[in-house]
C-alpha cells in the first residue's frame, strides 16, 4: 500500500527542513562552528537564513575560513581586507570572540580599524596572530577593551597608553614573539588582578620576570631571560619553564647566582607540577653551579 503524498508542497519542506526550525541560539552555535566562509554562504539557502550568520557571536578569520587562490601578495592583501571589512560591516550582533590568524595577512594598518570597531562592543576573547612580516604595533584602543577575558597575541609590539589601568576581567594571557618594555610587562601583569593563566614564549624588551598575580594558577614560559621572581602567587599550581637563564651571559655562573633559584622555589609553596625543559641549573659541587642541557625535567 503506497503512502498518500502530502496535499501541499510546503508539507514536504517542513518535514525536510527541520534545522531551520531549531531555536535561534542553537542555529547560532551551529553557524559559529562553521568556517566564516561557509557561515556566510548559508544566506543563499532560503530567506529565513538570509543574514542569520550576521548574529553569530564568534568570528574567526583564518586560512581555513578564508581561502584565496593567488600568488600575488597585493591581491591577497586586498581581498582579505575587503572580506573582513564586508563581514564586520554586515554583522549586527555582539562579537564575543574575534580571532584573526590568516597565514597570508601582514600587520596592515586596517587591523587598527577593526580593533577600534571591536573596542566599542562586548568582546571577551581576542586573538591576533601575525604570521608574516614585522611585528604589528597594537593600537591604543586595544587597551580599552572592558570585558576582555582571553587575550592571545603573536608577533606584536605592545605599548599601552599611560592611562591604561589593566584588564580587570582578564583571566588568560598568551604572549608569543612579542616585544614590550620591562616596566610595561610588570604593570600589565600586576594590573590584571583576575589573571589565572599566563604564557610567555620568545619575548623581547625585558629579561626579569617579576610576576605579581594573586589568582595565577598556570604559568608557562619559554625564552631567554635572567631570572623569575613571584609575588602573591600562592595559588600557582602548574609551572612550565624552558631556557631558565640567559645562557650566553651565564656560561660561568657563580655561587651567588644560586639566590635566583632559591628565590624562585621559595615563592612556589603550593605548586603541584613543575616542568623545566631544555636548560636548567644543576649543582655540581659547592660552591659552583653550571648550566646543563638535558631532556625535560618534571617534578
Amino acid at each position: 500500500m503506497q503512502r498518500e503524498p502530502p496535499k501541499f508542497p510546503c508539507e514536504i519542506d517542513t518535514e525536510l527542513d527541520r534545522i531551520s526550525s531549531l531555536p535561534g541560539h542553537v542555529l547560532g552555535q551551529i553557524l559559529s562552528l562553521l568556517p566564516i566562509r561557509d557561515a556566510v554562504r548559508t544566506s543563499a539557502l532560503k530567506r529565513k537564513w538570509r543574514y542569520k550568520w550576521s548574529q553569530i557571536p564568534h568570528i574567526v578569520f583564518d586560512s581555513q575560513g578564508i581561502s584565496i587562490s593567488s600568488q600575488d601578495q597585493t591581491t591577497i592583501k586586498n581581498k582579505l581586507v575587503n572580506i573582513i571589512d564586508h563581514i564586520l560591516l554586515l554583522h549586527n550582533g555582539p562579537i564575543y570572540k574575534f580571532k584573526l590568524s590568516h597565514c597570508d595577512l601582514l600587520g596592515v594598518s586596517d587591523i587598527d580599524r577593526w580593533i577600534l570597531h571591536l573596542s566599542r562592543g562586548s568582546t571577551k576573547e581576542f586573538v591576533l596572530e601575525i604570521w608574516k612580516g614585522q611585528q604589528y604595533k597594537l593600537p591604543s584602543c586595544l587597551f580599552s577593551f572592558k570585558n576582555l577575558v582571553y587575550l592571545e597575541l603573536f608577533n606584536c609590539l605592545l605599548k599601552p597608553p599611560l592611562a591604561f589601568k589593566g584588564f580587570r576581567n582578564l583571566k588568560n594571557l598568551d604572549l608569543q614573539h612579542v616585544t614590550l618594555a620591562q616596566e610595561v610587562f610588570e604593570k600589565l601583569i600586576s594590573s590584571c588582578a583576575m589573571l589565572e593563566r599566563l604564557a610567555l614564549i620568545n619575548f623581547d624588551g625585558f629579561t626579569h620576570l617579576n610576576i605579581n598575580a594573586p589568582n595565577l594558577q598556570f604559568f608557562d614560559v619559554g625564552g631567554v631571560f635572567d631570572d623569575v621572581s613571584f609575588e602573591n602567587t600562592f595559588v600557582l599550581a602548574l609551572v612550565s619553564i624552558g631556557l631558565y637563564v640567559n645562557v650566553k651571559n651565564d656560561q660561568n655562573v657563580s655561587y651567588g647566582s644560586s639566590s635566583k633559584l632559591l628565590r624562585f622555589f621559595v615563592n612556589l609553596p603550593h605548586v603541584r607540577r613543575l616542568e623545566i625543559q631544555s636548560y636548567f641549573l644543576k649543582v655540581i659541587s659547592p660552591p659552583t653551579l653550571s648550566i646543563v642541557h638535558q631532556s625535560p625535567l618534571k617534578f
